[in-house]
């Protein structure tokens, strides 16, 4: 009987740390109507490859997952989470789940940002879905910063790839609402972790497939300058962190240096490690302490050393 109690015991505990292992709120983006639609429903798919399960592929249903420190570790801090996936997919897993949890258990509150992937089947305007989701995002964490113990002033982004490019757009055009926001929410990130992204949507620089997926396959002068955010850099630009490779073959690491050098420009606190070897998606193959570390130092710095 006491050997029973016992594995009954161990079970018990099991499922305590896997249910803590999922976020403990999946909020939809908009509960009501999804602005900027066809009315065309896709059905979400969640699918991969064995070594990487939780790759979204194809449509999504907008929503952001929360995971909040414990309330002791609280640091007030909060980060938007955007997984890249080129625009047509979102590395759900390894560029949301796991970053949110190991944000999480530094007292800082992380919400994975599950935003629609550009597609003329669903979207009236693919160009600005991504980002209608990303305002959306910023907005209701802002407005909900007291219930969830965080600083509305110290909310930034992080991006991967291709969301790397729609955090950097959320830093860059944060001027415009794309959304309703009828009580004049700040829109602008605090700061941005940009890590190997996709920043410019000019010839020279662009990931042919993020920009084709966003905004078509000849998409014009005007469209590439609105998108290439190193072109939207102002004296108003959130502080930034870049982290790239330069041997990056399928993202070229001179997004990365042209955004810094746009941000220096204006006088933006900006910090850029590059690595020499490592290839796209460096962080999913490194121990997350071993990236996040510097990371989470320059939050200190940025935001007041609130650690």
């Amino acid at each position: 009987m006491k050997k029973i109690l016992f594995y009954l015991f161990l079970s018990w505990i099991a499922s305590g740390f896997s249910l803590g292992a999922h976020a403990q709120e999946i909020i939809p983006l908009y509960p009501d109507s999804i602005p900027n639609t066809t009315g065309y429903a896709m059905k979400e798919i969640i699918d991969g490859p064995p070594e990487d399960p939780d790759l979204y592929l194809s449509s999504v249903t907008p929503a952001i997952h929360v995971y909040l420190p414990k309330r002791r570790r609280a640091t007030g801090e909060a980060v938007l989470i955007f997984p890249g996936g080129g625009y047509s997919a979102l590395v759900f897993r390894k560029e949301g789940i796991l970053i949110a949890k190991a944000f999480a258990r530094r007292g800082i509150a992380a919400f994975i940002v599950k935003y629609r992937l550009p597609s003329d089947s669903i979207m009236q305007d693919k160009r600005i879905g991504p980002l209608q989701d990303a305002q959306t995002a910023i907005r209701m964490v802002r407005s909900r910063a007291a219930a969830w113990n965080i600083d509305p002033r110290k909310i930034g982004v992080i991006g991967f790839s291709a969301g790397g490019h729609l955090a950097a757009t959320l830093g860059t055009h944060f001027t415009k609402a794309y959304i309703p926001n009828p009580d004049s929410i700040s829109l602008r990130p605090d700061f941005m972790i940009l890590i190997y992204p996709v920043i410019s949507m000019q010839d020279s620089l662009t990931h042919g497939g993020s920009r084709e997926n966003l905004l078509g396959d000849h998409p014009s002068a005007t469209d590439r300058a609105l998108f290439s955010n190193e072109e939207q850099v102002t004296d108003q630009t959130p502080p930034t962190y870049l982290t790239q490779t330069e041997d990056d073959k399928i993202v070229s690491v001179g997004n990365s240096m042209i955004f810094y050098e746009a941000l220096r420009r204006h006088g933006i606190p900006v910090e850029m490690h590059l690595y020499p070897k490592g290839d796209h998606g460096f962080v999913l193959k490194l121990p997350i302490a071993q990236w996040l570390t510097p990371i989470i130092t320059w939050m200190k710095t940025i935001n007041g050393g609130v650690r």
